[in-house]
């Protein structure tokens, strides 16, 4: 049977030599964060069960506990988890082609003249998925370790890369007139943004972005499910918000564990796969994304989208950051809270209650500011709610 081995290995050529290394033998490869402290290190590996792990030193460290693979599997990835313990996702060497070949049809990308720079974390979908478009695409590829802002840009500028996959907070640091096109994934864009930036929607279960400025990639289908008056679900192409369904050769097979979340049946068939994300279609079939069902506020029995908010709140001069979440409220149940990073000015609770009744429901304005020196976010940029005191 296939082994699954992790890779400890900082981001660099020699990465990419060792994932090559063991698909040639047929085995799966799941990435691991160097910088993971060993607690955090030793639950995921309890986790994604490999049978060895390849350290940067070279050697081969061998596991009692690992777990096989199937024939087929390419990788195994671990959710970037915002909130609650990762999991083990598994995605086919057939699913990242689909993934790699639906990307660079969408956008253009030609590898006699583009190229890749692949600078966010290896360990999370958004920056391995550079990797293996590339790889698998046949288009020149540079691989750093880490993220910084002078050398991505000198990469762009200097004509090395023209393609890059961001996270918001690593667009804010750069020019992107530097690149022909970046992807922008991980968490709510900013407001504006130049024509060369293309917005993503996916999560590592998808294997990367699978709908790009609101519009799916070739053979990504997308339904929204709703309730009916029964409690009964069902699925449509279009009206009210509701949960978003996926369903695409790039996704993942299953989880670790094989016990749930599985989207490929035994004879092949593809399953609608539910997101925990909502959002709606335009007649036109272009997809707005809500936020995470998890994360509404209910606030005197009103809904509360945080990312909504957010994204009229980070219009404001004096507001450099912001994450919306909740605290207990005796009268409202739940009261919103804005937890912001100031540019300087600092923004009062009224100025930033009437910027949000302009254009939302009044009970979606913050109740409360928070002030705060940054916003606690995972390795791929997304804001840890759960972690808002």
């Amino acid at each position: 049977m296939p082994e699954l081995v992790a890779l400890d290995l900082p981001g660099g050529a020699g990465f990419v030599d060792a994932l090559r290394a063991v698909w040639d033998t047929g085995d799966a490869v799941a990435p691991l964060d160097p910088r993971l402290p060993k607690a955090a290190r030793e639950v995921l590996l309890s986790t994604i069960r490999p049978s060895r792990v390849v350290a940067s030193d070279g050697e081969h460290h061998v596991l009692t506990d690992g777990l096989p693979v199937q024939d087929g599997d390419a990788l195994v990835m671990a959710t970037s988890g915002s909130s609650g313990q990762p999991k083990g996702v598994v995605l086919t060497h057939d699913a990242l082609l689909a993934s790699a070949r639906a990307t660079t049809a969408r956008l253009g990308v030609d590898p006699s003249r583009h190229s890749w720079l692949a600078c966010l974390p290896l360990a999370h979908v958004g920056g391995l998925s550079v990797v293996t478009r590339a790889l698998l695409t046949g288009t020149p590829l540079t691989v750093v370790h880490g993220f910084d802002a002078a050398a991505v840009e000198a990469f762009g500028h200097s004509g090395r890369a023209t393609h890059v996959s961001l996270v918001a907070t690593a667009l804010r640091r750069i020019d992107p007139a530097a690149f022909t096109a970046i992807l922008l994934g991980g968490s709510r864009p900013p407001g504006a943004l130049p024509a060369n930036v293309v917005v993503t929607y996916g999560m590592t279960e998808t294997g990367s972005g699978v709908v790009y400025d609101g519009v799916p990639l070739d053979d990504v289908e997308v339904a929204i499910s709703h309730f009916d008056d029964d409690g009964d679900s069902d699925s449509d192409s279009g009206g009210d918000s509701g949960e978003i369904l996926l369903r695409a050769p790039m996704l993942m097979r299953c989880y670790r564990d094989e016990s749930t979340g599985r989207v490929l049946g035994p004879d092949g068939t593809r399953t609608w796969f539910a997101t925990g994300d909502a959002g709606c279609l335009t007649e036109d079939g272009t997809l707005s994304v809500v936020g995470r069902i998890a994360d509404v506020i209910t606030t005197g029995g009103e809904k509360v989208w945080p990312d909504e908010v957010e994204r009229v709140l980070s219009g404001h001069a004096g507001v450099a950051e912001v994450a919306v979440w909740k605290r207990p409220d005796a009268e409202w149940g739940e009261r919103v809270v804005a937890w912001v990073v100031p540019t300087g000015e600092v923004p009062s609770v009224a100025e930033l209650t009437a910027l949000v009744a302009e254009s939302l429901a009044p009970w979606a304005a913050p109740k409360e500011i928070v002030l705060t020196a940054e916003l606690p976010r995972t390795p791929s940029g997304k804001v840890r709610r759960a972690d808002l005191r």
